[in-house]
C-alpha cells in the first residue's frame, strides 16, 4: 500500500470574516476552498501550510493555529488511488493582503455567508466546527463521482492542537 499524501489547508480569519479561494487549475479547478497543497520532503506541515498559502494568494502567515485533520481514504489523485492527509490551520495574522495569483483568487466572505454549493462536498460537515472555533478530526471515503459513501467527523479536546506562532 502506497504511502499516504500530506497536503495542507489554510484559511486567513480576522474577526467574523475568511479568506477562501477559488481554484482555478489542477485538482479542485473551480472550486472554492482553503488555500493549500502537497507538504514537500523535509517540511513540517505547518511550513508547508506558510509557503503554500504565500505561493497560492501572496501573504506571508505569521500566526496561525492547528485546527485539525481531515482523512480521505481511497481519494483518487492525478489518477492514484490512495490515502490523503489534509493539516487544517487558520491564520490569525500575516503580512501583505490576498492577491489573485495563476492558480487561486482569493475572496473574503462573512463567515454565515460560507458557499458550501461551491465547495467540495465534505466542507460543509467539519468547516463550520472549525469556524465555530472546534479542533476537528474527520475522515471522509468518495466514490469515484466524488459522493461521500462514509464519513466520520469528530470534535477534539483543545490540548490536542495548539498554536503555532512564527
Amino acid at each position: 500500500m502506497a504511502k499516504p499524501l500530506h497536503t495542507t489547508w489554510m484559511m486567513l480569519r480576522r474577526g467574523n470574516r475568511v479568506v477562501l479561494a477559488l481554484k482555478k487549475i489542477k485538482f479542485g479547478k473551480g472550486k472554492i476552498n482553503g488555500i493549500g497543497g502537497k507538504v514537500e520532503a523535509g517540511e513540517s506541515f505547518a511550513e508547508a501550510a506558510v509557503r503554500e498559502t504565500e505561493e497560492e494568494i501572496g501573504v506571508r502567515v505569521t500566526e496561525m493555529e492547528e485546527v485539525g485533520t481531515v482523512i480521505f481514504d481511497e481519494l483518487v489523485y492525478n489518477g492514484v488511488r490512495g490515502q490523503t492527509i489534509m493539516h487544517c490551520f487558520v491564520a490569525t495574522k500575516w503580512e501583505g493582503e490576498p492577491v489573485e495569483t495563476d492558480e487561486m483568487k482569493p475572496e473574503w466572505f462573512d463567515i454565515d455567508a460560507i458557499p458550501y454549493e461551491q465547495m467540495w462536498v465534505d466542507d460543509k460537515f467539519w468547516l463550520p466546527l472549525v469556524l465555530a472555533g472546534k479542533k476537528i478530526e474527520a475522515r471522509f471515503k468518495f466514490n469515484d463521482d466524488f459522493e461521500i459513501v462514509s464519513q466520520e467527523v469528530n470534535v477534539l479536546p483543545d490540548l490536542c492542537v495548539g498554536l503555532l506562532n512564527m
